[in-house]
């Protein structure tokens, strides 16, 4: 659309041209293009910054090596003949997402304080691309963490099946999208990336030793049975032990007590509906960040 605007005669009588300004309105195409440059921004930004990759394993190593070797003695007895190592790799695969997956969201609030969101939100695009574009490229940088924790399998038992790594790594994914989702959902409210920090520590830590990711869900006390069942990431724990387990010759004993499943009621959850609970998830807490952005920014 062009507009023209009178002006006032310039001294001498001449009328001064002032250049028409034609602003794009919004389309499908140029949405798609805002999800993309947004989600190749993350991942530029990822690749640049070395000692993130490096420091986001600093956690899995640590459960992975320094607490499953050193509680693999004392746990021995209730683990069947099994490494504690092993026991504990699905919950790692799990952390790798959840860590990073929640750590890309936080450069939503340092985009805040610096002013370049501002300057994202004026761009003839609709903010549900921007948020989506932001979503896929923290999910993308945390699937990828987790890749090089699915390298770390053979050193703890975990045979390199390609079936087995293809699913792990689709439903590292799925969880990757809905943690982001979430960070994304709570950036949306937060100014500060100190606050930001805080509030995240504060969710993930109770969220990741709750899901059962160092303990199985089975003979639990009740409030800690309660707990369980009502934490998201429990339905990403469960289904990636299961798979794990699925490739390893274990016992019968060891697979019911080392993996008997999340239930309720006595009913043993499908993994399917598992992986679609954490998806069902995300896309809710997508959909409520596209509404914070639309109304706040």
């Amino acid at each position: 659309m062009t507009t023209t605007t009178d002006t006032p005669p310039a001294r001498g009588g001449t009328h001064l041209a002032v250049p028409a300004v034609h602003i794009p309105s919004g389309s499908l195409r140029g949405d798609a293009r805002a999800v993309k440059i947004v989600w190749q921004r993350e991942l530029i930004r990822f690749s640049k910054d070395k000692l993130r990759i490096v420091t986001a394993l600093v956690q899995p190593v640590l459960f992975l090596f320094v607490l499953g070797t050193g509680l693999s003695h004392l746990a021995s007895a209730g683990t069947h003949g099994v490494d504690l190592r092993t026991f504990v790799y699905p919950g790692v695969l799990c952390m790798a997402v959840l860590f990073t997956a929640m750590f890309s969201a936080a450069s939503l609030v340092w985009d805040r304080e610096f002013g370049f969101l501002r300057e994202m939100m004026v761009a003839p695009v609709r903010r549900s691309s921007l948020v989506l574009g932001k979503i896929l490229g923290g999910a993308t940088v945390a699937g990828f963490q987790g890749l090089v924790v699915i390298c770390l399998a053979g050193l703890v038992g975990v045979p390199y099946a390609p079936l087995l790594i293809i699913e792990v790594f689709a439903l590292q994914l799925v969880l990757a999208f809905a943690i982001t989702a979430f960070g994304v959902m709570v950036a949306a409210r937060i100014r500060q990336i100190q606050s930001f920090m805080a509030i995240t520590q504060m969710v993930m830590m109770p969220m990741y030793f709750l899901s059962g990711a160092i303990f199985p869900v089975a003979g639990l006390p009740a409030w800690l049975s309660v707990l369980n069942r009502l934490d998201p990431m429990t339905y990403a724990v469960d289904p990636m032990r299961r798979l794990v387990f699925s490739h390893l010759r274990i016992s019968a004993a060891a697979r019911l007590t080392l993996d008997p499943g999340v239930t309720w009621g006595g009913w043993h959850i499908p993994t399917l509906l598992e992986v679609a609970a954490v998806a069902a998830i995300g896309v809710v807490c997508m959909v409520v960040a596209v509404i914070e952005f639309s109304g706040r920014e």
